[in-house]
């Protein structure tokens, strides 16, 4: 299956580069910093939107104390690169989207959206470089996060200018969705790999409707709005991918592993 495997994910990452190029720029919606939770907690202002992404730490910290301490481990040692900066970006994202929660306008933004696109190109460096061990992480990693960083330049740039072109930014977004399990299904990644990043994209996916239902939801609940939910709900995507490098590792059950098969020695 050497096309599915190689020319397949290049295919669509040129078709959607051309598709992107001739639609044209793609702004910001209008009303995008109309947040529904407006509530002051504590004396923090927008509580909810900002302390919800203290979950994006926890889940940074554990990754990098992980990846860190197991960057020698042969599970995790190919891409460890590019899960290493998803790790910092996570951590990143916490006091980035905290800061432009708290005065939400376009000039804060720009340090959400940074780190967000820099986990995307971690993700995507991590698995790549898993699923095709000729390619030198570092660079791939280092590549992808130039990109990463250009494409949030380029909105900011362009922004600036009256336009705010988002086309770059929902690339570097998007591809993750799509690339991720191709290269997982067309390089026979473990079956285990694949089905938790099913479940990260599933409960992905349903923090991006949640965004989307930001006003309803909170009308219903009275205090918990659809992008606090999306907030938690990416954390916890987040958590499920780091915790398939947890297990991977046999942290959890290689030591009592190792005590089971000396007694049975």
């Amino acid at each position: 299956m050497k096309y599915h495997t190689d020319a397949l994910p290049a295919l669509i990452t040129v078709v959607t580069t051309i598709v992107l190029i001739m639609h044209g720029p793609i702004p910001q919606l209008e009303h995008y910093h109309d947040f529904a939770d407006q509530s002051t907690r504590m004396g923090i202002p927008r509580a909810f939107d900002v302390l919800s992404n203290l979950g994006f730490l926890v889940v940074g910290v554990f990754g990098v104390k992980l990846l860190w301490q197991q960057r020698e481990h042969p599970a995790i040692k190919a891409g460890w690169d590019g899960y290493m900066l998803f790790a910092i970006s996570l951590m990143l994202t916490a006091f980035g989207s905290g800061y432009s929660h708290l005065a939400p306008d376009n000039s804060r933004l720009l340090w959400d959206r940074l780190p967000i696109a820099l986990a995307c190109a971690g993700l995507l460096s991590a698995v790549r470089t898993e699923t095709k061990t000729a390619i030198d992480g570092q660079k791939l990693t280092l590549i992808l996060a130039l990109a990463a960083v250009s494409s949030v330049i380029w909105w900011t740039i362009t922004d600036q200018r009256g336009i705010g072109d988002l086309r770059p930014y929902l690339m570097i977004q998007c591809l993750p969705l799509i690339l991720i399990p191709l290269w997982q299904s067309g390089n026979n990644a473990p079956t285990r790999d694949r089905n938790w990043f099913v479940i990260a994209l599933l409960i992905y996916v349903v923090a991006k409707l949640a965004e989307i239902g930001d006003q309803p939801l909170y009308e219903i609940t009275g205090w918990l709005s659809g992008h606090t939910l999306k907030h938690l709900l990416a954390a916890v995507a987040a958590g499920v991918l780091t915790g398939r490098l947890y297990f991977r590792t046999d942290h959890a059950f290689g030591n009592t592993h190792r005590k089971l098969t000396e007694g049975l020695a």
